[in-house]
């Protein structure tokens, strides 16, 4: 199994979030952490995402709609009803 990362824009999307995500999983969780197995290193992961929801941890995403529509007007016209 591989794993490839691709880049995205730094405002970019949900897949930006994620990338995010992994990236604090890395630095955070796992570190330089050695494993002896792949079920001890699932079992620390596991351990650590409990411990993130339960705090309830997340992105903060202030890009809204209203200001896509100012800031890319092209690609989020504004219909009149």
């Amino acid at each position: 199994r591989r794993l490839n990362l691709v880049f995205t824009p730094k405002n970019g999307s949900w897949l930006n979030m994620a990338e995010m995500e992994l990236s604090l999983l890395s630095r955070l969780c796992l570190g330089s952490i050695r494993f002896k197995t792949a079920e001890a290193m699932d079992c620390h992961i596991e351990r650590w995402q409990a411990d993130r929801n339960a705090k309830k941890r997340g992105t903060n995403w202030r890009f809204t709609t209203e200001d896509a529509r100012v800031k890319l007007k092209s690609l989020y016209p504004q219909h009149d009803t």
